[in-house]
C-alpha cells in the first residue's frame, strides 16, 4: 500500500460519531491527520440560548483525538459564523424568504473560513464527516480530466447510505472547494460508521446525531427570529378555491401548461403528498421522459418562462358592514362574506411563517391541516389553505436568477437557449425528482414534470445527473 504520510489532512472534529470515524479511517490509511474543532456559536450570546453545548462537543472532541492518537486544535470561528450565517439569516427571514443555514456553513465556514485556518497549519485537504463522495472525473482513456486551469475534475456524489445522503448540503461548493475536501464516511452507511465507533471504542459511539441550525443547536425558529425581528400583529387569510378561478396568474400557468403538454398528456398540477421518505438516493429512480414538449418548451420566450416561473399573487380584500346584534340591537361591524378567502385568525409576524408550514398557526375549525401558501412581507399578511391538495401548496416551474446559478461541474455549464433534463429537489430529505432545465438570458428555469408542494423563496434548487450533483442555485 503506498504511503499517505506526506499528505496532511484536518478532520474538521465535531464531537460527533461521524466525523471521529472519518478521522479513524483517514489515520488507518497512513495520511498525516490532525484534528480542528470549530467554536461557532456562544451558548451565553444573548441573541439566542440553544441546546448545543459547545464545551461539551469539545471535550469529546479531544478525547477521540487522543484515542485514535492525532494533535488536536480549537479554533473559535464564532465572528465568521455570525457574520456570514446568523446575519444572513435574519435578513433573508425579513425579507419573507426561507435560507438553508446548513448550506451557508459549508459554504461560508466548514469550506472557506476553516479551510484557509487549516491550510495555515500546513493541511493539503480538509476531511468532515458528510454522507456523500467525490470521485475524479476520467476521460475516454480512464486518465483523469483536466479543467481549463489544468487541475483535476472532481465528481460530487451521493452518499452509499439511502437514508444519509447529504451532498444537498454541500450543493454550494466551488469546485475549488471540492478539490481540498476528503469525506472518508462517504461509502458507509450509519449503521456501518456506529460499529466502526464501537470496535475502536471512540467516546462519540454513543453520541447521538446533532439536530436543527448548523452549529447553534435543535431551537425554536421563531423565538430565535424574534432576537432581532419585530413582532406585529396581522392577519390569517383562509385562501378558498373560488379564488383561482378568478386568478389570471393561475389560469395563465394552467392554460400554458396545458398547450406545452405532449399530445394525450395532462400535466400534474397538484403535488401530490407524500407523507414518508424513505429512500433518498437515485437508484432505481429513473429519469423518464418529460410530459412536456421539447419544441413547444424551446419556443417559449424569456418572458413567458418568467411569468411561468411566477407564483399565484394574492390580494383578498375584505369590504365591512354594519348590522344589529341582541335584543337591544347593538350596532356591529363585520366582514362582508367573500367567496375567494375569510379572514380566520391572527399571527405575530409574517416573517415567521414559511410556504409548505403548517405548525404554529394555532387555528382549528377546520377538517383538515392548514398550510402556509403566502407571505405578504410588506402588509403584514399569511396566506393559508386547507388540505394537501389545496392549489396553493402547489408549482410546477421556479426560477434562478443568472447571478445566483453555480455549477460545480464548470464542464457541463448551460449557456442561454440550452435545455436538459436532470433529477432536481429543492429541500434535504427530498427524493430526486424529474425536471426540464432551460437556461435563459434571464435565469435558469425548472419544470418539474409533476407540480412540487411548497417551492419556497431562498431555498436551494440542486440539479443531479444520476447520482453526481452537477450545479445548484438559489430559489
Amino acid at each position: 500500500m503506498e504511503s499517505k504520510s506526506h499528505i496532511k489532512v484536518c478532520v474538521g472534529l465535531s464531537g460527533g460519531v461521524d466525523s471521529s470515524v472519518a478521522a479513524l479511517l483517514l489515520k488507518r490509511q497512513g495520511y498525516d491527520v490532525f484534528a480542528m474543532f470549530m467554536q461557532n456559536w456562544h451558548d451565553a450570546d444573548a441573541t439566542l440560548h440553544g441546546d448545543c453545548e459547545w464545551e461539551e462537543d469539545r471535550f469529546i472532541a479531544e478525547m477521540v483525538a487522543r484515542k485514535i492518537g492525532i494533535p488536536f486544535y480549537f479554533v473559535d470561528l464564532s465572528r465568521e459564523y455570525r457574520q456570514r450565517v446568523v446575519d444572513y439569516m435574519f435578513d433573508e427571514y425579513a425579507r419573507g424568504r426561507t435560507p438553508n443555514p446548513d448550506v451557508l456553513c459549508n459554504r461560508e465556514i466548514k469550506f472557506d473560513a476553516f479551510l484557509k485556518i487549516a491550510e495555515k497549519y500546513g493541511a493539503d485537504y480538509v476531511a468532515t464527516g458528510h454522507y456523500c463522495r467525490k470521485e475524479p472525473l476520467l476521460d475516454a482513456s480512464g486518465n483523469p480530466a483536466l479543467s481549463p486551469e489544468g487541475g483535476p475534475v472532481f465528481r460530487l456524489l451521493e452518499g452509499a447510505d439511502p437514508n444519509k445522503d447529504q451532498s444537498y448540503f454541500l450543493c454550494q461548493l466551488t469546485p475549488d472547494q471540492l478539490s481540498k475536501a476528503l469525506f472518508p464516511i462517504g461509502g458507509m452507511t450509519k449503521p456501518q460508521v456506529r460499529a466502526l465507533a464501537k470496535e475502536a471504542d471512540l467516546p462519540s459511539a454513543d453520541k447521538k446525531d446533532s439536530q436543527g441550525i448548523c452549529f447553534v443547536g435543535k431551537v425554536d425558529l421563531p423565538t430565535f427570529l424574534k432576537q432581532k425581528l419585530r413582532s406585529a400583529e396581522g392577519d390569517v387569510v383562509e385562501v378558498y378555491d373560488a379564488y383561482y378561478a378568478e386568478n389570471a396568474q393561475y389560469r395563465f400557468l394552467a392554460e400554458t401548461l396545458r398547450s406545452l403538454a405532449l399530445p394525450g398528456t395532462e400535466p400534474c398540477l397538484i403535488a401530490p403528498y407524500a407523507p414518508e421518505v424513505k429512500y433518498l438516493t437515485s437508484d432505481g429512480e429513473p429519469l423518464g421522459e418529460s410530459p412536456y414538449d421539447p419544441v413547444r418548451l424551446a419556443a417559449l420566450t424569456d418572458e413567458q418562462w418568467l411569468r411561468l416561473s411566477e407564483p399565484v399573487p394574492y390580494d383578498i380584500r375584505f369590504e365591512t358592514e354594519t348590522y344589529r346584534s341582541g335584543k337591544k340591537h347593538v350596532r356591529k361591524t363585520r366582514f362582508k362574506e367573500n367567496p375567494s378567502g375569510k379572514i380566520i385568525g391572527t399571527h405575530e409576524g409574517a416573517q415567521f411563517y414559511t410556504i409548505g408550514q403548517r405548525k404554529g398557526l394555532n387555528i382549528g375549525g377546520h377538517k383538515e391541516s392548514l398550510f402556509v401558501i403566502a407571505t405578504d412581507i410588506d402588509r403584514n399578511i399569511i396566506y393559508v389553505g386547507e388540505g394537501h391538495g389545496h392549489k396553493g401548496l402547489s408549482r410546477s416551474c421556479l426560477r434562478v436568477a443568472p447571478d445566483e446559478i453555480r455549477w460545480l461541474r464548470k464542464d457541463l455549464e448551460m449557456v442561454p437557449g440550452e435545455i436538459r433534463r436532470y433529477r432536481v429537489r429543492i429541500r434535504y430529505r427530498q427524493p430526486l425528482q424529474g425536471a426540464t432545465l432551460a437556461r435563459r438570458d434571464n435565469g435558469l428555469f425548472i419544470l418539474f414534470d409533476r407540480a412540487q408542494r411548497g417551492i419556497t423563496p431562498g431555498q436551494f434548487a440542486v440539479w443531479y445527473d444520476g447520482d453526481e450533483l452537477i450545479g445548484s442555485g438559489t430559489i
